[in-house]
């Protein structure tokens, strides 16, 4: 008799940890937090389910979905460790990589370089073929040319090819004439077309997004092949849904096809729960943020719907959908959550430059070797360190026994490394890389708040990550937010996130329509243009079509504009009336982003079209019972509250018994983080689990 398929897991892989969430029909939730196992990522996963299938008592032929969030084709891109990868492009546009766009993280740094690019020039080729924007062929492909390309890639071992050739988005002939001849001849070379990976218009950023797909698609297809054959070795068979960039669950085929459309997915996977707890608190106005191992991440959820970005950067000191500043990292046009992200996780490294200043990030010790105070091979200090000498972390076993905290380890380091070349006590030593961590996070809080114009006292701050509870309320505080939130499973949110998601595709069409040219008629024709293949997709996928809900946009913009606002059509259809209404909100927009419209007589454009259809989740609810300690440690604790407070004996209790109001200080201690609260702050515990602590100086 076959068993019963009534579990799914959620798996999110970050940099220092893996959290696994085994998740039965009932909405019973059991957890697991293990150090991740770079680089074969993959095993850490695979140890997770094992022990929780184990502890269920269940096989895994039980198993239905294993929804996934993974860092590994980010940090592909952030270590340059990709694919050996060409790029293969029309006669004329070699450099476009190279040259970019005129864009710098900071207008007076005369000493920015723009990052190497991906692609190194001697393995940049051009092509003798032209298209022209109306779709005339000026120049057909020479196929002795092809030849000789085919023979340059395989004496040059190149792993993987970007194809991107000009006009491609809406005249795809010629590119897809390059792709089926290397595909015949180089079988063992992946290949990435630009109009299949990115359909839209911009020369540089389809380039440069069809690069970074080549580049981590080896890398993505062996980890998730690994991964697939270690699920079978636990006769897991379940689809594998990965969590992409701008949320919802995606099969592995179509990940490892276009890999660049996941690289966000952890970091996605959190903001979706916390808008999902959010919804459940009755809270419409909340900025998500989340720190673990390596980065902190904040988003704006507002009005109870997620922010989303056109385009992002990986690599940059901060990473967020800013149309002000960026160039720093690697440039990705692909449909996101719009995140504002730093180096500044627990595994930062503080370290003293040669002038003698502190600096926090953005290298990490990741998971090896780890904080210090891990003992796993740590010589420098990080955030954690600073955090466990501060009093804000206890000493003693972690998550599942994995990790034990050693104080005197994290003491030494700070001690040795920073305190003893700045003639400071240690404490205080610790106190600095705790404050500048905090300062660099406000980085990523204020780009999706106060630089768009939002008032965070109209936001609750909701923490999470397994580092996020520690700063939370000294970051709320800065900030001026009237209430921070920390829901339960903090530092598994993300892996919680996947299992609330449903599957979810994305599509999009270029266009140039403005004056009569911009009528319901013409959009609803480019509508069902996109429609139609996300349909059968969906039918493939077993999702009958009313199952599908459909999300329309545009991107639009005034005549001479080089930039785009996109605008979410209010309804299922392009009728006159919702065109007119589109109209009105992209004017409304540009005058809150820019605080200006433009001339009446201007016309107004749309130059993309974008769908999104999305299944939603069969979960409806979680229940969850607090894991009990591996070492709870005594009932109070040393902790440093900086120099208004000093040194205070701190309560030490876990969530449950937090109440109804327990004034600061206060450590809530928990399976997966510590929650701090400072003294002169009320906690509470609401009717869902969620620590609300109030801020009283607003």
């Amino acid at each position: 008799m076959p068993i019963p398929k009534s579990f799914r897991i959620g798996a999110d892989v970050g940099g220092t940890f893996t959290d696994v969430i085994l998740l039965n029909d009932r909405g019973d939730v059991r957890t697991f937090k293990i150090p991740s196992t770079p680089p074969n990522f993959e095993k850490a996963v695979l140890e997770a389910v094992r022990q929780l299938l184990e502890t269920a008592d269940t096989s895994g032929s039980a198993v239905s979905e294993v929804a996934h969030g993974t860092t590994v084709a980010t940090n592909a891109v952030l270590e340059r460790r990709g694919a050996h990868t060409a790029l293969i492009t029309t006669r004329g546009f070699r450099d476009v990589l190279e040259l970019r766009r005129i864009r710098a993280p900071q207008m007076y740094d005369l000493f920015f370089d723009k990052p190497k690019p991906l692609v190194e020039r001697a393995f940049r080729f051009e092509l003798a073929e032209r298209i022209s924007a109306a779709g005339q062929v000026l120049d057909p492909i020479d196929p002795s040319e092809l030849a000789t390309l085919k023979n340059k890639l395989e004496s040059e071992q190149v792993e993987s090819v970007a194809v991107c050739l000009l006009h491609a988005y809406a005249f795809p002939h010629h590119e897809t004439a390059v792709g089926d001849f290397l595909r015949k001849n180089l079988p063992k070379v992946q290949v990435s077309l630009s109009h299949e990976v990115l359909p839209e218009r911009k020369e540089y950023e389809r380039t440069a997004t069809t690069v970074v797909n080549a580049y981590v698609q080896p890398v993505m297809q062996r980890y998730l092949e690994a991964l697939r054959a270690g699920l079978k070795d636990l006769s897991i068979n379940a689809p594998l849904l990965l969590m992409q960039s701008a949320g919802g669950l995606t099969p592995e085929r179509e990940a490892i096809a276009c890999p660049v459309y996941v690289l966000e997915s952890g970091p996605a996977a959190g903001v979706l729960a916390a808008r999902l707890t959010a919804q459940r608190m009755g809270v419409s106005n909340v900025i998500a943020f989340d720190m673990g191992g390596t980065t902190a991440k904040a988003s704006l959820i507002e009005n109870g719907e997620v922010s989303y970005s056109a385009e992002y950067e990986v690599g940059s000191s901060l990473s967020a959908g800013n149309r002000l500043v960026g160039g720093a990292g690697e440039l990705i046009r692909a449909p996101s959550i719009d995140i504002a992200e730093v180096g500044a996780g627990g595994g930062s490294i503080a370290y003293l430059d040669r002038a003698g200043g502190l600096h926090v990030g953005p290298r990490s010790a990741g998971a090896v070797p780890g904080p210090v105070c891990y003992r796993r091979g740590g010589l420098e200090p990080t955030v954690t360190d600073a955090n466990v000498v501060l009093g804000y972390i206890r000493p003693g076993r972690l998550a599942n026994g994995e990790i034990e905290i050693d104080l005197e380890a994290a003491q030494r380091a700070i001690h040795d490394r920073i305190a003893t070349r700045l003639n400071i006590e240690t404490l205080k030593a610790a106190e600095g890389v705790h404050r500048i961590a905090n300062a660099r996070i406000m980085r990523a809080l204020r780009a999706v708040s106060t630089q768009r114009g939002r008032d965070p006292r109209e936001f609750a701050l909701m923490a999470f990550g397994g580092s996020g509870p520690v700063h939370a309320v000294g970051l709320g505080l800065e900030l001026n937010v009237r209430q921070i939130v920390v829901p339960p499973l903090p530092g598994l949110f993300s892996a919680l996130g996947l299992l609330a998601s449903g599957v979810e595709h994305h599509g999009v069409r270029s266009c140039l329509l403005s004056g009569e040219q911009l009528n319901s008629h013409t959009l609803e024709q480019i509508s069902e243009e996109l429609w139609r293949p996300m349909r059968a997709q969906f039918l493939a996928e077993g999702f009958p079509a009313p199952e599908v809900a459909l999300a329309y946009s545009v991107d639009m913009r005034f005549q001479g504009q080089a930039s785009e606002i996109r605008v979410a059509l209010q309804g299922a259809r392009f009728t006159d009336e919702a065109v007119r209404t589109l109209c009105q909100d992209f004017e409304r927009e540009h005058l809150r982003l820019y605080g200006h419209g433009s001339d009446p007589e201007n016309p107004i454009e749309i130059v993309a079209v974008r769908l999104v259809g999305r299944v939603a989740s069969a979960q409806e609810g979680l229940s969850y019972t607090p894991r009990a300690l591996a070492d709870k440690g005594p009932a109070n604790r040393a902790a440093y509250f900086g120099k208004r407070w000093g040194t205070i004996l701190t309560p030490v209790v876990e969530r449950r018994a937090v109440g109804t109001g327990a004034e600061g200080p206060l450590l809530i201690d928990e399976y997966d983080s510590t929650i701090v609260v400072p003294p002169g702050m009320l906690a509470r515990l609401d009717e869902r689990g969620n620590v609300l602590i109030e801020n009283r100086t607003c």
